[in-house]
């Protein structure tokens, strides 16, 4: 474990948004988000399409400053006490530490093993490769699967396989946080438990913020959910309280399915 997460206030937020705002061109996305990640815990974001969630997720590491049209249009996003767009914050450093997994599984076309030691070895690892593979496999309950075929491709494995060797591949990069956008949308039902299993897991090490359009899955797999609807944060509290006694009408209306 990194200085950084060791000299962190237990009790403080891994990730703030403060007041964030967020564009494309002149269009707003998302409107005056306030919204705190509380350490070691699964946070959920829910929402129709179109709702904002997925390019407030991306903002998190800064994977929207690939898109030309972005704009962050007021407010601050921290990781620990950093303001993650000031302007001396390497991009690099925030995404090594706030890692990423997709909504459709993205393994490189290279062998399982050079999927997990390739974003390290870019990086400056200097540890055993060998011992990094094994243990990002074990964290994404991957090893005992392919431990005997690291050299093989890992466009060769299930779609399930390949999302939890995504999720290793972003472990191995020593993240403090996980974002996942819609990690279990094209998995079926059984691969989707695995997942949410192994979140549960994960959440021992690592703070997850995950995007999902599957109420059942956020009501199952995360400790808090935030709603948002038309770029705005409608409601955020523990998911027990939000399923069980919503505060806002709106939020009541997309659980129980009168819009979506």
């Amino acid at each position: 474990m990194s200085d950084l997460n060791q000299n962190s206030n237990a009790n403080q937020s891994v990730l703030s948004a403060l007041d964030v705002s967020l564009a494309y061109d002149q269009r707003t996305i998302v409107k005056n988000v306030t919204l705190n990640l509380d350490p070691n815990s699964i946070t959920s974001l829910i929402g129709p399409s179109g709702c904002g969630k997925s390019t407030l997720l991306r903002t998190f590491n800064r994977m929207n400053d690939f898109i030309p049209a972005f704009r962050k249009t007021s407010g601050f996003i921290k990781y620990r006490n950093l303001d993650i767009y000031g302007d001396d914050v390497d991009p690099v450093f925030i995404r090594r530490r706030v890692g990423m997994v997709f909504q459709k599984p993205n393994p490189f076309p290279s062998s399982i093993a050079k999927n997990i030691t390739w974003g390290p070895s870019i990086n400056g690892f200097q540890g055993d490769f060998d011992e990094l593979v094994e243990i990002s496999l074990k964290r994404a309950a991957l090893w005992d699967e392919v431990k005997d075929k690291l050299h093989s491709s890992g466009l060769a494995l299930s779609g399930g396989q390949q999302q939890r060797l995504c999720i290793a591949r972003a472990i191995a990069m020593d993240p403090d946080v996980i974002l996942m956008d819609e990690p279990c949308s094209a998995l079926d039902p059984a691969s989707t438990a695995k997942i949410e299993e192994l979140m549960s897991e994960l959440k021992e090490r690592y703070s997850i913020l995950i995007v999902t359009h599957n109420m059942q899955q956020a009501a199952r797999a995360s400790d808090h959910t935030a709603l948002m609807y038309h770029g705005e944060l409608v409601e955020f509290g523990s998911t027990r309280q939000i399923f069980n006694s919503p505060k806002n009408k709106v939020t009541e209306d997309y659980i129980m399915g009168r819009f979506g």
